[in-house]
């Protein structure tokens, strides 16, 4: 108790504690980008359910890390030597996370681009690409994002409550945006095509990071904000162009 009420009282407990939320809030948008295409191609009527499944988990899979963080500091030890790289438990969790998200996100893109393709695949596949598929696959990427989060706040503060609030805080973000960003994505459909290129790019990100090439996440992001703005450019003037039409139609 006497050491909750020092971190209370703490300024510098206060600032790790905002940085930190900040930071799980910024490394949920990957997750939340993936969960929210991925369960717009289940039925309506199990969409919200599956998102709500994907980040609950997320937040399950983030507090049971944390529990266990001794090992999972040490997931960064290097395990195994390849033709000279070294590589680590963490490493490998990473190049194998981000292969699955560079299969999926082109697999996406061709579903997108062809979807004739899309109708014949489902009308086979309907088991692989239901409800349980879907949650498979968000819990093995849940798995890898939370690795790489629980790994970024050890790195940020030693004090497990803030790292225990800053999870749950970020969750609770991603609760709140995933029904809207879900809906904006599904409304427009060009945003499907950069939200997998995101996708893509982080997929990238992941495994030069696996092979022990530093990607700063700001770099990553900037061009991400970017992209997006210049996509919220486009959609504006479509609909201006629209508006118009409807004018000279009138």
């Amino acid at each position: 108790m006497e050491y909750l009420l020092e971190l209370v009282a703490s300024p510098t407990a206060w600032i790790a504690l905002a940085t930190l939320v900040v930071m799980e809030i910024v490394l949920g948008i990957d997750n939340l980008i993936f969960i929210s295409i991925l369960t717009n191609k289940l039925p309506k009527q199990y969409q919200a359910k599956a998102r709500r499944i994907g980040i609950s988990m997320a937040l399950v899979l983030r507090l049971g890390l944390l529990s266990t963080v001794a090992y999972i500091v040490q997931l960064t030890e290097p395990v195994v030597d390849l033709f000279g790289q070294a590589f680590s438990w963490k490493d490998m969790i990473l190049i194998a996370g981000g292969l699955f998200l560079l299969w999926k996100a082109t697999k996406e893109i061709h579903h997108s681009v062809d979807p004739q393709a899309q109708h014949e695949a489902s009308v086979g596949g309907k088991v692989a690409s239901g409800f349980a598929g879907a949650i498979c696959q968000i819990l093995m990427l849940d798995l890898v994002f939370s690795i790489d989060s629980i790994i970024t706040a050890v790195g940020m503060t030693e004090h497990l409550p803030i790292m225990i609030i800053a999870v749950i805080a970020a969750v609770l973000v991603m609760l709140l945006a995933a029904e809207p960003l879900a809906k904006f994505i599904n409304d427009n459909p060009t945003v499907v095509m950069l939200a997998l290129g995101f996708l893509i790019m982080i997929g990238m990100t992941l495994i030069a990071e696996g092979f022990g090439a530093h990607v700063p996440k700001g770099y990553v992001y900037a061009a991400m904000t970017f992209s997006a703005l210049i996509e919220g450019l486009n959609m504006l003037s479509r609909r201006a162009k629209l508006r118009k039409e409807a004018a000279g139609e009138a």
